[in-house]
C-alpha cells in the first residue's frame, strides 16, 4: 500500500471512532457524518467502536479461527510481527488487514509485549448464528508489559512486576504489583534517585503515571536509571487520588482501615496502590481476588543498593550481555521451582539488615548444609511441585484452564510430604515452612478427583471432568459415547439393505450427521432417503432415523459440554476461596528452595558460615570470588586472599599494582561476601566476620552517557558525588580509579580529596585501588588508612602476577607489559619503553619538556627529532648483553626478592656479562 493510500484508511477511521464515541476519545476528531458511517459494514463499526473504547492497544479481533487486526493497528503489527499485510475491500475503499491464527496468538501477542505494547483481545461471546445479526463481541482483557499472565510469554524464573508512581511536595510514592503471583507492595521515597533503588530491585516491566504526566522530567529520570527501560502508561489522574484510592483499596482488602497496612501516613503511596490494583481489575476484567495482602517495604529492613553498583557487582545479571550466566544469581541458584528462583533473586537484589532474620536463614542453611540425603530428599519433591503462585493468579483472573487445575492438585497432593519432611528439621525457619505446606490436603483431593490426567486445553469442548465425579455428566457422557455404537449400527445395516459398500456415516457442524453415496451408486438410493447436499464427488442425504439420533447426541454433547464447563467454574471458584491459603503455601515452597539453593551451594562449593554482628568489623581470611573462582579453567586454583577492614585502625584501604593483578576482584569479592551474608547464604571464604553494613557502593569502570550529554569523566563523577552524599558510617564503598578520567594533576587531586572526605568526615569501611602511586602517602598523614599491594614477580623479563594481597604500597603499573600480554606489535612495545625510561629519568630538552629516546634504524634520518621535539641526544652503543642485565635489574621487584632469590639473580647476570 502507497503512503496515500494509508493517510486516506486513517482519516477513514479516525472518523469513524468521532462518529461511534462523540466525547472525543480520539483526541478531538471532527465527528462525521451518519453517510460516512453507513458506507461501513456492521462488522466493522463494531470493530471502530471497540478500538474507540481502546485506543492505545492493538486491538486483537476475533473473527472465526482468527484475530484479526485493521487499519493502522494492521500496519504496525505486520511489520512487528513479520506477518503478511493485506486488505478487506469494501466499496472501493481497502482497509489494511492483517491477522494470526487464534490458537497461537499467545506467542505473537508476547512478541509484541516485548516491545512494550498493548494488546487488547476481543473475543465472540457467543456462537455464530444463534440470533439476528452479527456475534456480541467483548474485550475480556488487555495485556501489557506488567500484566502478563500467559505462562508462554512470562519468564518462568523472574518476576513481572508494575510499578504505579505517585509524586507531590512530600516526595515520590510507588505501589509494585505481580499480576500473575499477587504480590503487591508499596514503598514511600523523599527523592526520584531513592525511589529508582526500590524499584531496581524488582526491574519493573512498566510504569503506571497519572495520565497527562507520562514524558514528565520525574518519569524520564526513573526510565533513564534503571537497567531495563520499562513501558510507560497512563491513567485517570483521579485514580491516583489518596481518598479515592483509599475508598477502594479498603472495598478489596474488607477491611475499615489501611492502617495495618502501614499507610496509615503514606497518602502517596495510598495513591499509587489504589491505581495499580484498579489497573489490574481494568485490563483483567476480574475482581483480582488472588491479590490478598499488601504490605510496606521498609527501607530500614534492607541493605540498599544504587543501581550501579548493582551492575557494576553483577548481582542478577552480567554487564556484558545481560546474561544470569556469569552473574552472582547464575552461581547460587540451584534451586528445584520457578517459585524459589524467584525468591532468590529478590533476596540477593535486597539483602537483610536485622540481625534476628539474617541469622534465622543461616541456621537454616547450616543445618542443611550439613544433611546431604535431607537436601536430595527436599530437591526430589520441589521439582515435581508446579509454580502455584502463577497457577492461582491465573484462576483467579480467569485466565486459567483444566491444565492448570490438575497441575494445582497434583502440586498441593505432595505439600503434606514436604510439610513432614521440614518438621524433622531443627532450625526454627524450616520448622516455620511445615504449617502453611499442610494445610490444603481437601482441596488438593477435590482437584485430584474431578480432573482427568490429561485434560484438553479449551475448556468449553469438554471432555476435563473425570468418570465417576459426577453423575449426572456420566450418564450424559454415556449416551454420548454409546452413539457410537448407534451409528456404526446405522452404517452397517444401510450398506446391507441398499446394497452401496461404500456408504459412509458422516458429521461436520453445518449439516450434522448424514449418509454420504458415491456418484456411481446413485441409482442405489432408496426412495426414502432425503437430499441433503450436493459435492463434486457423491451426494449427502439423511433419514427420519439418523434426524432423529443428532438431536439426541448433539442435545448430549452441548448438555455434555455446559455441564463440564459449570463444574469446572465451582472448581475454579474453590481456587479463589483458597487463594490465600495457596499463596501462603507457595510462599513456604519458595522460601524452601532458596534456602536449599544456599545450602547446597555453601556444601558443594566450600563455603563458610560468616560471622554477622552489629560491630564495624569486617574480617574475610582466605577470601574468593565467587563468580570468578566457577569459571576458571580446569586446572587453575583461585589465589584466596585476607581482608581486614576497622574503623579504628583500618577504616580505608588503598590498594596499588598493576593491571590485570586482580585489584578489582578482590575488591569486588569483598562487596559480594557481604552482600551473600547478609543475605543468608555462606560466604566463599576459610573464616569471615563481618558487622552489618546499611549500603554498598560502588564506582567501576569506564561508561558514558552520551543521551544524557555525560562524558565518561562526567559519570564517574555524577556516581562518586552520590556516594560522598548518601554513605554512612556503616557502609562500605568499593572505589576503583577514581579521577582516572581527567589529566593525571587534576586526577590525583581529586582522589585525594575524596579519599580524606571518607576518612576524615563520613567514616565508611572504604576500598580504594588506584594507579596514582602517590596515594600511598595518605597511609602516613591519616591515622585509619593503610596500604596494600598485589603482589607481582618478574622473572626473564616476563612478569608474572601472584594475585596476592601484600602490605606495602605498589611503585610501578606494568602497563607495558599488559600491553604487551594484550598483543600489542612488539616495534609499538619497545617504543613505549624508551619513552618512558625518559620520561621516569626526568631528563629535560632545551625547552624545558621532557626528552624523548629518539630509537635509530637504517631509514631514520640524521638529526630528526624525537616526540617532544628538541634535537635527538647522541646515544653511545651498548652491548645488547650489558642491555638485557640492565632491563632485568630494571624490572626486579626487590621489595618482594628473598636473599636467596637475589643471589642466584646476581650469580645469573654476572655470568650474562662475562
Amino acid at each position: 500500500m502507497g503512503v496515500t493510500q494509508a493517510k486516506t484508511v486513517k482519516d477513514v477511521e479516525s472518523e469513524a471512532v468521532a462518529t461511534a464515541n462523540p466525547a472525543g476519545m480520539d483526541g478531538g476528531t471532527e465527528p462525521a457524518g451518519a453517510r460516512e458511517l453507513a458506507s461501513l459494514t456492521p462488522m466493522m463499526r463494531q470493530y471502530l467502536e471497540t478500538k474507540a473504547l481502546n485506543p492505545d492497544a492493538l486491538l486483537f479481533f476475533r473473527l472465526g479461527d482468527f484475530y484479526e487486526l485493521f487499519f493502522e493497528d494492521a500496519v504496525k503489527a505486520s511489520e512487528l510481527l513479520q506477518i503478511t499485510l493485506t486488505a478487506r475491500s469494501k466499496s472501493g475503499d481497502r482497509i489494511p488487514m492483517c491477522g494470526v491464527p487464534y490458537h497461537s496468538a499467545r506467542r505473537y501477542i508476547g512478541r509484541l509485549i516485548e516491545q512494550g505494547l498493548k494488546v487488547a483481545i476481543c473475543d465472540q461471546m457467543e456462537a455464530p448464528g444463534n440470533g439476528p445479526g452479527i456475534v456480541r463481541r467483548e474485550v475480556t482483557r488487555i495485556i501489557t508489559p506488567g500484566m502478563v499472565l500467559d505462562d508462554e510469554v512470562l519468564e518462568p524464573r523472574a518476576s513481572n512486576f508494575l510499578a504505579a508512581v505517585h509524586w507531590g511536595e512530600r516526595g515520590f510514592g510507588a505501589a509494585l504489583l505481580e499480576a500473575s503471583t499477587g504480590e503487591f507492595f508499596t514503598v514511600e521515597a523523599p527523592s526520584a534517585q531513592e525511589l529508582v533503588e526500590a524499584l531496581a530491585r524488582v526491574e519493573p516491566r512498566e510504569l503506571l503515571v497519572p495520565e497527562g504526566l507520562t514524558g514528565a522530567p520525574e518519569v524520564g529520570f526513573l526510565t533513564a536509571r534503571l537497567s531495563r527501560v520499562p513501558a510507560v502508561a497512563g491513567m485517570d489522574k483521579a485514580a491516583f487520588e489518596p481518598a479515592r484510592a483509599t475508598a477502594y483499596l479498603r472495598a478489596h482488602f474488607a477491611v475499615a482501615s489501611l492502617e495495618a497496612f502501614g499507610l496509615a501516613d503514606a497518602p502517596l503511596a495510598t495513591g499509587a496502590a489504589g491505581a495499580a490494583l484498579r489497573y489490574l481489575k481494568d485490563t483483567q476484567k476480574t475482581s483480582a481476588a488472588h491479590v490478598d495482602r499488601l504490605s510496606r517495604m521498609e527501607r530500614a529492613g534492607h541493605m540498599l543498593m544504587d543501581e550501579s553498583s548493582r551492575a557494576n557487582l553483577e548481582v542478577l545479571k552480567t554487564l556484558r550481555d545481560g546474561a544470569r550466566k556469569g552473574s552472582l544469581l547464575g552461581v547460587l541458584d540451584r534451586t528445584a521451582t520457578c517459585m524459589g528462583a524467584r525468591k532468590l533473586a529478590r533476596w540477593l537484589a535486597a539483602p537483610l539488615c536485622a540481625l534476628p532474620e539474617i541469622h534465622a536463614r543461616l541456621d537454616a542453611v547450616e543445618e542443611l548444609s550439613q544433611r546431604s540425603v535431607w537436601r536430595e530428599e527436599l530437591t526430589t519433591l520441589l521439582k515435581e511441585v508446579a509454580d502455584l503462585e502463577r497457577l492461582c493468579g491465573r484462576l483467579s483472573l480467569g485466565a486459567g484452564n483444566a491444565r492448570d487445575l490438575r497441575a494445582l492438585g497434583v502440586s498441593l497432593a505432595l505439600l503434606p510430604k514436604l510439610s513432614s519432611a521440614l518438621s524433622r528439621c531443627t532450625a526454627p525457619l524450616l520448622q516455620s515452612l511445615a504449617g502453611p505446606l499442610g494445610a490444603l490436603p481437601e482441596l488438593a483431593e477435590l482437584l485430584l478427583r474431578a480432573v482427568v490426567d490429561e485434560p484438553p486445553l479449551v475448556i468449553k469442548e469438554g471432555g476435563l471432568i473425570r468418570q465417576g465425579f459426577h453423575a449426572e455428566l456420566d450418564e450424559i457422557v454415556a449416551l454420548s459415547t454409546s452413539g457410537k455404537d448407534k451409528l456404526l449400527e446405522i452404517e452397517t445395516r444401510e450398506r446391507k439393505r441398499t446394497g452401496i459398500a461404500s456408504l459412509k456415516v458422516r458429521y461436520n457442524k453445518v449439516f450434522g450427521y448424514y449418509l454420504e453415496v458415491t456418484r456411481s451408486n446413485l441409482e442405489l438410493v432408496p426412495k426414502d432417503y432425503i437430499r441433503k447436499q450436493t459435492t463434486v464427488g457423491a451426494e449427502r442425504f439423511i433419514t427420519p432415523e439418523l434426524k432423529e439420533f443428532e438431536e439426541k447426541v448433539l442435545t448430549a454433547e452441548e448438555r455434555r459440554c455446559a455441564l463440564e464447563l459449570r463444574l469446572f467454574e465451582e472448581l475454579r471458584a474453590q481456587v479463589v476461596a483458597a487463594a490465600p491459603r495457596i499463596r501462603s503455601a507457595a510462599e513456604a515452597v519458595a522460601t524452601c528452595d532458596a534456602l536449599l539453593s544456599f545450602a547446597r551451594c555453601s556444601a558443594e562449593y566450600g563455603y563458610t558460615r560468616p560471622v554477622v554482628d552489629d560491630s564495624e568489623l569486617f574480617s574475610l581470611t582466605g577470601g574468593r570470588h565467587p563468580v570468578v573462582e566457577r569459571v576458571l579453567a580446569a586446572g587453575d586454583a583461585f589465589v584466596p586472599n585476607d581482608v581486614r577492614l576497622d574503623p579504628s585502625d583500618a577504616q580505608l584501604l588503598v590498594i596499588t599494582g598493576p593491571n590485570m593483578a586482580g585489584k578489582s576482584t578482590v575488591m569486588r569479592q569483598v562487596a559480594l561476601t557481604v552482600l551473600m551474608a547478609q543475605a543468608g547464604c555462606f560466604v566463599p571464604a576459610r573464616a569471615a566476620h563481618i558487622g552489618l553494613c546499611d549500603r554498598i557502593f560502588t564506582r567501576v569502570g569506564a561508561a558514558d552517557n552520551l543521551a544524557r550529554g555525560q562524558s565518561t569523566f562526567m559519570v564517574e563523577m555524577t556516581e562518586t558525588s552520590h556516594i560522598l552524599h548518601h554513605a554512612t558510617r556503616r557502609s562500605l564503598v568499593i572505589l576503583d580509579e577514581i579521577g582516572r578520567g581527567t589529566s593525571t594533576f587534576d586526577g590525583l587531586s581529586i582522589a585525594w580529596a575524596v579519599a580524606e572526605h571518607l576518612h576524615d568526615k563520613i567514616g565508611a569501611r572504604t576500598l580504594f585501588a588506584t594507579h596514582y602511586h602517590e596515594l600511598v602517602d595518605l597511609a602516613r598523614e591519616k591515622p585509619r588508612v593503610k596500604n596494600l599491594c598485589v603482589a607481582v614477580k618478574e622473572q626473564g623479563g616476563k612478569v608474572l602476577f601472584l594475585r596476592k594481597l601484600v602490605p606495602g604500597g605498589a611503585n610501578r603499573s606494568y602497563g607495558i607489559e599488559v600491553a604487551r600480554l594484550a598483543g600489542l606489535p612488539q616495534e609499538v612495545v619497545g617504543r613505549a619503553r624508551d619513552i618512558l625510561q625518559n620520561l621516569e629519568s626526568g631528563e629535560l630538552d632545551d625547552a624545558g619538556r621532557p626528552r624523548v629516546a629518539v630509537r635509530r634504524s637504517a631509514k631514520t634520518p640524521a638529526g630528526q627529532l624525537g616526540l617532544f621535539a628538541g634535537p635527538a641526544p647522541v646515544v653511545p652503543a651498548v652491548p645488547a648483553a650489558h642491555l638485557k642485565v640492565l632491563e632485568t635489574l630494571r624490572d626486579t621487584a626487590v621489595d618482594i626478592t628473598t636473599p636467596l632469590e637475589a643471589l642466584n639473580l646476581l650469580a645469573r647476570l654476572q655470568k650474562e656479562l662475562k
